[in-house]
């Protein structure tokens, strides 16, 4: 039996329809429109095309949304400026640093001096401690992890009691955010790294598994439990070359023809996880619009 498609970009489009309306709604009946600022350092294509995204998604979600470009030799202290002048931005709900940022920058430093109340992408140490203990009332969750957490859910239903979790890399990006999520809905969670032994045969006991560990095709079908959910976080560019052309493609961590053959469920590359962390950000910039106006905690 072939695995099903979990597919992420519809699920994405259903969720950006409530945020939408939701929007609309406390525009209407209390005045406040979300406002999502991002700031991108350089000229990154890939984070060029990352920023673009998200800014259309947060007009069409009827945000206030502002983009803020720098030069790739800013200083660190205009940086930081910047930020501080968002954090006191009543009209800023989530500020956004596009990550990575050129190496003279200390990406630690900038991303804490966001606000907690306004740090959308989850990254705080605030945010992580309070995610980490459960705590998560009035915590942002990394938009990756927190929209893997949904599609895993679809499939499941909202308690994971009994079902083992494996989750291959440990960022604290994707992960550890993602262990805790897991955690808080009662799997058994194991996490894997470069250093675990025979990861095969641990990942060969899971019924839930998230790939987040950034090598193209490295889980294959038969690594996976008949029947498992399977979570593909990775984005790799595969060069192939077809009658002499070589062409660029998008895989995931996971051997998709391999795992549909296995699996109950599979996330795809592209269309899978990537369209949901776009909406999970729009679903983090709402939450704190509605915080700061005492309508949620």
């Amino acid at each position: 039996m072939t695995a099903k498609r979990i597919d992420g970009k519809a699920k994405a489009e259903r969720l950006a329809e409530s945020i939408t309306e939701q929007t609309a709604a406390l525009l209407d009946g209390h005045g406040i429109k979300p406002g999502l600022a991002v700031v991108i350092v350089g000229e990154d294509p890939a984070s060029r095309v990352y920023v673009r995204n998200k800014k259309r998604r947060a007009e069409a979600c009827g945000f206030h949304s502002l983009r803020h470009s720098l030069p790739a030799d800013v200083s660190q202290d205009d940086v930081l400026k910047l930020v501080d002048e968002l954090n006191d931005d009543d009209a800023i709900h989530g500020i956004l640093v596009q990550l990575p940022l050129p190496g003279h920058l200390d990406e630690q430093t900038i991303t804490q001096s966001i606000s907690p109340a306004k740090d959308v992408d989850g990254f705080h140490f605030v945010n992580i401690g309070k995610l980490s203990a459960g705590h998560t009332a009035d915590a942002f969750v990394p938009c990756t992890p927190a929209g893997c957490i949904l599609m895993i859910e679809d499939e499941l239903g909202p308690d994971f009691s009994g079902l083992n979790a494996v989750v291959v890399g440990r960022s604290n990006i994707v992960g550890k955010p993602m262990a805790a999520l897991l955690l808080q809905r009662h799997a058994t969670v194991t996490m894997c790294h470069s250093r675990t032994r025979d990861l095969p045969g641990v990942v060969r006991n899971a019924d839930i598994v998230i790939a987040a560990v950034g090598r193209a095709n490295m889980i294959k079908g038969d690594w996976l439990k008949p029947g498992a959910v399977v979570i593909d976080v990775g984005i790799n560019r595969v060069e192939t070359e077809i009658d002499g052309k070589v062409t660029a493609k998008l895989t995931g961590d996971v051997d998709y023809d391999e795992a549909i053959e296995v699996a109950g469920a599979v996330t795809p590359v592209p269309g899978g996880v990537g369209p949901m962390t776009i909406t999970m950000l729009m679903f983090n910039t709402l939450r704190s619009a509605r915080l700061a106006a005492g309508l949620e905690g």
